[in-house]
Order: C-alpha cells, then sequence, then structure tokens
C-alpha cells in the first residue's frame, strides 16, 4: 500500500517551469532560493543573452559543465550579446518536439521559430534582435550579423505555429512586439528602435492565442498587461505568473 501510495504521488507531482531575463554570464543568478528547489524534470529559461557560452575558454567548460550537471533543465534563446559563431557550432538535436543545441546534460539552447512541449504545456521560442550598441560593436568588430533571425527562421516560426492554429500556451523572446517596445520606450522619453523582428512579434501577438508572453531585452521587471511579461531580474513561474527572485 506504501508503494501505491509512492507512485500516486510521483503522478501527481508537476513539473515546474520559471521564466527570468538576461544573465550575461552571471554565475551568481544561480544561488537564487527559487532555483535552489527545483527538482529533477523542472524548468529554467532564461529571455536571451545567456552569455555563459562565450569564449570556450577552460573556466568557461567547468561553468558549462557545472550548469548542465544541475538536476533541473537550463534553457535560453539567444538575445543579441552572444557568441553566435560558438553557439551555432554546437550540435542540433531534437529536445521536446524542437530544435536545440545541446550544450551538454541538462543545458540547451531553444532555437529560433520551435514549439516545444513541456508537461503537456506548449511554448513557442524565438530568440534574436538587434544591438542597441551596434555601431560601437561594429566599430570593435565586435557585431555578428547572426544576432538578428534568418528569412528561413522566421519562415518556420510561422509555418510552426501554423500547424497548431496559432495556439500556443506561451511565447518566450527575447525581443517584444513593436507597441510594447514602443510604449516602454515613450515611457522612458526614447526613441524606440523598432526592426522587422519587433513587427514580425506584433504580428504574432495579434493573431496568436497565449497565455503569457516573456521577453527579455528591456532589462526590466514588469507586467505591462495579463499577458505580456517583460523579466530580468525576477523568476516566474510560468504557470502561474507568481514573482520570486
Amino acid at each position: 500500500m506504501d508503494i501505491f501510495l509512492a507512485i500516486i504521488k510521483r503522478k501527481d507531482v508537476r513539473i515546474l517551469v520559471y521564466v527570468t531575463g538576461d544573465m550575461h554570464g552571471d554565475l551568481a543568478r544561480f544561488d537564487s532560493p527559487t532555483l535552489k528547489k527545483l527538482k529533477k524534470g523542472d524548468t529554467l529559461i532564461v529571455c536571451g543573452d545567456f552569455g555563459f557560452v562565450w569564449d570556450n575558454s577552460k573556466i568557461e567548460q567547468k561553468i558549462l559543465k557545472k550548469l548542465g550537471n544541475k538536476k533541473y533543465n537550463i534553457c535560453f534563446v539567444d538575445g543579441t550579446h552572444e557568441n553566435f559563431e560558438l553557439l551555432n557550432a554546437y550540435p542540433v538535436s531534437m529536445w521536446n518536439g524542437g530544435k536545440v543545441h545541446h550544450i551538454g546534460g541538462n543545458l540547451y539552447h531553444l532555437m529560433r521559430g520551435q514549439i516545444f512541449r513541456i508537461d503537456n504545456m506548449t511554448f513557442f521560442t524565438m530568440g534574436g534582435g538587434e544591438s542597441p550598441d551596434i555601431d560601437i560593436r561594429f566599430e570593435e568588430n565586435a557585431w555578428s550579423k547572426f544576432e538578428f533571425p534568418s528569412r528561413e527562421e522566421l519562415l518556420e516560426g510561422a509555418e510552426n505555429l501554423e500547424n497548431v492554429n496559432c495556439r500556443v500556451d506561451y511565447v518566450i523572446t527575447h525581443e517584444p512586439p513593436v507597441k510594447i517596445k514602443g510604449f516602454l520606450m515613450l515611457k522612458d522619453s526614447e526613441t524606440a528602435s523598432v526592426t522587422g523582428l519587433n513587427t514580425y512579434l506584433e504580428e504574432l501577438s495579434e493573431v496568436c492565442v497565449f497565455r503569457r508572453w516573456f521577453f527579455g531585452s528591456m532589462h526590466l521587471d514588469k507586467y505591462i498587461s495579463n499577458s505580456h511579461v517583460a523579466v530580468y531580474q525576477n523568476i516566474i513561474n510560468a504557470i502561474t505568473g507568481e514573482v520570486s527572485r
């Protein structure tokens, strides 16, 4: 009877999915009490600028191995401050229904335009964007053309969404849709730098049905609406919307 009850309880345990923002290689972000409570099968998703795949040094390789050995899955979409040449050198494989670069262990780069199924929840991902400091980075030879999604990636994303009737539970991006970005920049008395990606995401926002949309490029922790969430330092339960740190 005790064994039977244990099996029932184990089946009733809900997988947890948390979302956070840009990390830029800050290992201290993983010291969060919330993350330390995560168990096997749980997932943390980072909305771009992960920053741990950067120089392929021995120290970095040790850090990546340490992250991959966590009990829970660590997944990230790419932002604009990534080493894309190094990131794209990792082998492409399938994970939970979508394409990933498998960094190692439980560490995955969620590729652009994919739909992943985690514990019967669907997540659409679209990394990339345009660096706000693109002029400086170009002069310093630190800019990569791969930071912006290709036409093929955008088309693949649209096709994958059409295949599910434009219905997903959650959207994970680095950049926000046009209207959200314009609203946030106007509030700060700044001129919004709108790209084709922002326009693409705006179209998806208007035609797709979803519970919540998380994005990280604005370096802001704020619920813009009931469905659009800017995330940076906060760690948010994707299902409940509860915020922790």
